[in-house]
């Protein structure tokens, strides 16, 4: 198993209070997650505040964008891998994507890790492009087939209804042949993009869910994945001396309310349940006994995981206790 933290690249106001980390202190979390034994970090892209965010707190919250993020990190680490989770396609045109995802692997020697989604919230989109109508579900069909064209080919030509470009050159093409790419997100659409590409990144399924949406994957794809296909998934992360601390925490968390206001996009139909069951809340041995499970559901790479802290020191405490608690035993180095 190996594990990828999710780091405050746009966090602050959902998955985190308002402030949370600063420009250096963002840093700081990358570099202690390569020291801890985390094998890759995942930053989220976010352009404008939601409005949930907005009615909650009374100062802005600080959105990174991800990929100058990572390049700066990329110069602070040696061997982390550094991944989108996840590039929200409608917010920029492939051939800018194609541009930075390449630049970023040459930078970092190839660790480049693209996350690809919709979005979770279309409000962002609008916001953008106001007025502008786009089912983004066909919008990222066009996108991963056009960007596939802008990584494979000297020049590429594509004409979509909502992706068009002619005889562009893009190069240099990413160092990493091929670049990993993930499908994130729960919905069918998802699915079916991740059975094209190099994984699938989904949030919050319970072990039955994951192991049944990878089959479906596997069935899409004509029984047979790509080489090196990257099964993933994103979870929370809550470690207490008993169960009842641990549960405490996330509860108590703004990365609990964060999930909570995704009841009708990434979590539709998924909060009636217990909602710690859907992640990693527990003693250490509680949580390593849900790594096996996820393990045997068919998970590789528990990634952008989403320690319920509320701030920059206790974000590095639960990280602490991950790594002396679980990392060390289903690490790569184990």
């Amino acid at each position: 198993m190996r594990f990828g933290l999710g780091v405050p690249t746009a966090t602050e106001g959902m998955m985190y209070p308002v402030p949370y980390a600063d420009a250096a202190e963002a840093v700081h979390l990358a570099v202690e997650a390569e020291r801890l034994g985390f094998e890759s970090i995942w930053g989220n892209d976010h352009v404008s505040t939601q409005q949930y965010v907005r009615e909650e707190f009374a100062d802005p919250p600080r959105f990174w964008d991800p990929f100058t993020y990572l390049a700066f990190v990329a110069a602070r680490t040696e061997r982390i891998r550094l991944a989108t989770a996840v590039t929200v396609m409608s917010f920029r045109h492939p051939a800018h994507v194609a541009k930075q995802a390449a630049t970023l692997d040459h930078l970092s020697g190839g660790r480049m890790v693209l996350g690809v989604g919709i979005g979770a919230y279309r409000e962002e989109f609008e916001a953008l492009y106001p007025g502008v109508g786009m089912h983004r579900g066909d919008h990222a069909g066009e996108f991963l087939k056009s960007l596939a064209i802008l990584f494979g080919e000297r020049r590429g030509s594509f004409s979509g209804k909502y992706v068009s470009f002619d005889d562009l050159e893009s190069n240099p093409k990413p160092l990493q042949d091929p670049l990993p790419i993930l499908s994130g997100g729960n919905s069918p659409g998802s699915r079916h993009r991740a059975a094209g590409v190099g994984g699938w990144l989904p949030a919050c399924l319970t072990t039955a869910e994951y192991r049944e949406g990878l089959d479906e994957i596997t069935e899409i794809a004509g029984g047979s994945l790509v080489d090196r296909f990257e099964p993933a998934l994103q979870v929370a992360v809550a470690i207490g001396d008993s169960r009842g601390e641990a549960i405490d925490r996330f509860m108590s968390s703004q990365v609990h309310t964060h999930l909570t206001s995704l009841s009708e996009s990434t979590m539709k139909g998924r909060l009636d349940d217990d909602l710690a069951a859907r992640n990693l809340i527990g003693t250490a041995d509680e949580v390593c006994e849900r790594v096996a499970a996820y393990a045997d559901s068919g998970v590789g790479t528990l990634a952008g995981l989403l320690f319920a802290a509320d701030t920059v020191d206790e974000t590095l405490d639960q990280m602490t206790a991950f790594s002396e608690g679980v990392i060390s035993r289903f690490g790569e180095d184990a």
